[in-house]
């Protein structure tokens, strides 16, 4: 071959690679697009109403936030007229909250959730949150918040914003997941519109096959927290001797079947920082005091459970190897009323300040 052909043929081989690249020209510009970040959802009467909050750039205010509301008779035919009624496109996929009217969840989810699933429109990893009052008050009373800072809502649930150890947090596939879970039932986040605060905390909704029946409150999510293997590093806990804050948990868990009974045993190890002493109590007194009132707070926890036959704790998962799938299928009904728990709380004070105080 030529020295030109040698040449040549290299030119004929890129430019072919190139002819077969598609290139981004379907991409849109951001300024073309619009990104809701919250959406809100209820139903009354077979019928969806859905408030979407979408960011809108302006130089004057810099970020200021239109609340685009819908309503009809599914969640798709809903963002489906909202997006055709829009001066931009509409992308679902940067939604970082749904925000779910509490009378809507008491009646049941499913639907929701597996139409969220399905299209492929949102993120799996969405929160969802639980709303304490109508989700236009809702909207309407945070509103005057957002104008400047959106991220609120979604800051709220953020482990380095403004998330807490007793606040719940649960994402759509987790929630799509326990409602095809024999063993996992979910605890999802409750707020509502606060008075001094943006957003106040409610405590947590405790979801079964999809449905709220029933709700705990912050301390008793915190529980669920540390069950499951959450850091709760920061939460303060007030007794009548002192007042501590965790700086370290850890959980280990042993379960069996014993006469046909299911037991775990867990030992839950915390470390403690002394923040304030009430009289002079010593550092045993302290532990057993805590100890007791995380123990009490756990079995009231467990007591919730076994009443609403929902395994918010993931209890089940302990012995999935150890029942077989018919009799997991039964686990809410016939195993966890009759579960035994022994729980062991071991309380270390890492940090005494300058409290000084006697062994």
């Amino acid at each position: 071959m030529s020295i030109i052909g040698l040449r040549v043929l290299p030119v004929i081989g890129i430019t072919a690679i190139l002819l077969t690249l598609t290139g981004c020209w379907d991409n849109k510009d951001i300024n073309h697009r619009s990104l809701p970040i919250v959406m809100g959802i209820s139903k009354l009467d077979d019928h969806y109403h859905i408030v979407l909050q979408i960011p809108e750039p302006s130089q004057q205010q810099g970020t200021e936030f239109r609340l685009v509301k819908a309503s009809g008779a599914t969640i798709n035919e809903i963002v489906d007229r909202i997006g055709a009624n829009m001066e931009t496109q509409m992308d679902l996929l940067h939604l970082k909250v749904i925000l779910i009217d509490k009378a809507y969840a008491e009646s049941g989810l499913n639907d929701a959730i597996s139409a969220f699933l399905r299209s492929h429109d949102i993120s799996p990893k969405t929160m969802a949150v639980i709303c304490d009052e109508p989700i236009d008050q809702f909207f309407d009373n945070i509103q005057q918040y957002s104008k400047n800072n959106g991220t609120l809502i979604q800051d709220f649930f953020r482990a380095n914003a403004g998330w807490s150890p007793q606040v719940a947090t649960s994402r759509i596939w987790e929630l799509f997941r326990s409602i095809h879970s024999y063993t996992r039932d979910e605890a999802i986040p409750i707020i509502k519109s606060g008075k001094g605060t943006i957003v106040e905390t409610r405590g947590s909704a405790i979801i079964r096959n999809g449905k709220m029946v029933g709700r705990m409150t912050p301390d008793e999510t915190l529980m669920t927290n540390i069950f499951s293997g959450m850091d709760v590093k920061g939460k303060i806990e007030v007794m009548n001797s002192a007042t501590v804050q965790i700086v370290n948990n850890r959980i280990t868990n042993r379960s069996s079947i014993v006469d046909g009974r299911p037991l775990i045993k867990s030992k839950i190890t915390l470390s403690v920082a002394l923040l304030e002493k009430k009289g002079q109590p010593t550092q045993d007194e302290i532990k057993k005091e805590l100890q007791l009132t995380l123990t009490e707070r756990f079995n009231h926890v467990l007591t919730m459970m076994k009443e609403e036959e929902a395994d918010i704790l993931g209890l089940g998962q302990l012995f999935r190897n150890k029942l077989s799938r018919d009799e997991l299928q039964k686990w809410r009904t016939n195993y966890l009323p009759n579960l035994k728990a022994e729980i062991h709380f071991e309380v270390f004070i890492e940090n005494e300040g300058d409290l000084k105080m006697d062994a």
